[in-house]
């Protein structure tokens, strides 16, 4: 690039081509005259620079990535909105609106008897977080209780810039063609609710492809996410038709991934002035940042190992914690390898 170029170099490389019979001093004419010239250029140069920079995925600002991304049918994917469960003493009207704090929620489809879906007005992951009583924007007679209880699919903040930067760059890599892999992880990927997925070829019951899914806060998903991925993917009243987004002959059965319980004990020594209720919370929070990190990792693993060395490293930087030993993972002194669909999650943790 050009941020090397300065702009005195270029002052400096422009009176070297005027004759030394003239005078050339700050303040002479010639040097008053090729000033603002080499100004000029140093900031056409910088213009140059960012030009530059914008003409390649690895380094354009989201603005130009996301024209860049058009060429290859690549567009951000955009905020969706939470859908949760709400129960009421009585059967509320499809469309009434309820208040929960500062958020909105909409009543969308009746699940059974006083039992409803409702979608968040606030799109984002914002509305994946708040439970608790309702306030009925509108009076409604009869409604004497009405709460959130349950996330049931998941909202999404819009894309970020480097996980769209990340799709880009990958769309040299492998073309997604017909049912291959790739295509199936692309267009499962764009299906709200969605945070990993792995495809496999299966030879059981009716079903050839299997879709193993985690939700977008990286847990197994809902019985009623699972039941919109299916329909949306392969619909079981049509299975292999070719009604979804799989293709002709593709019969899927779309699962979620397996939670596996990671019991953990250990034995702490503490510095003075400390004892295990002072860091139970920190060391909870700590082994759920560990499991979101591993889980993270789970579309593209084989398989997921939870470590006894990365958990004792991670305890020893708490304060107050001198030393750590015989850690147990499930009860056994070994690293806990779980299968290629599970993750892990917290257990019981005790000394």
């Amino acid at each position: 690039m050009f941020e090397h170029i300065k702009q005195d170099d270029l002052l400096n490389d422009a009176l070297s081509k005027v004759p030394n019979d003239v005078d050339k001093r700050e303040g002479s004419i010639i040097y008053d005259a090729l000033a603002p010239h080499s100004i000029q250029l140093y900031e056409l140069y910088l213009s140059m620079d960012g030009l530059l920079r914008e003409m390649f995925g690895d380094t354009a600002t989201r603005e130009f990535l996301i024209k860049l991304c058009l060429d290859r049918g690549i567009v951000p994917e955009p905020a969706t909105n939470a859908v949760l469960k709400g129960v009421f003493n009585i059967d509320v009207p499809i469309g009434s609106r309820f208040n929960l704090d500062s958020l909105n929620y909409v009543i969308t489809e009746k699940i059974s008897d006083g039992i409803f879906k409702l979608k968040c007005e606030t799109p984002g992951t914002v509305g994946n977080n708040w439970f608790g009583p309702l306030i009925p924007v509108n009076y409604i007679d009869g409604l004497q209780s009405a709460a959130l209880v349950e996330l049931l699919i998941p909202g999404e903040d819009e894309e970020a810039t480097e996980d769209l930067r990340k799709r880009y760059l990958e769309s040299f890599d492998s073309q997604a063609y017909g049912g291959n892999r790739k295509d199936y992880q692309e267009k499962v990927h764009d299906l709200q609710g969605v945070g990993g997925v792995k495809g496999y070829r299966v030879k059981n019951d009716i079903y050839n492809v299997k879709l193993v899914i985690m939700d977008t806060n990286f847990n197994s998903p809902t019985s009623a996410l699972l039941e919109e991925l299916q329909t949306a993917i392969d619909p079981e009243t049509n299975h292999g038709e070719g009604m979804g987004i799989a293709p002709i002959g593709h019969v899927v059965n779309v699962v979620g991934v397996t939670e596996v319980p990671v019991n953990i004990t250990f034995n702490l020594i503490y510095d003075t002035g400390y004892d295990w209720s002072y860091v139970e919370n920190e060391i909870l929070t700590l082994l759920d940042e560990y499991f979101l990190d591993l889980k993270k990792n789970w579309e593209s693993s084989q398989q997921l190992t939870v470590r006894i060395s990365h958990i004792e490293s991670r305890v020893l930087e708490i304060e107050g914690i001198i030393d750590i030993s015989n850690t147990l993972i499930n009860n056994l002194s070994e690293n806990l390898i779980l299968g290629q669909n599970d993750i892990p999650t917290r257990g019981i943790i005790s000394e």
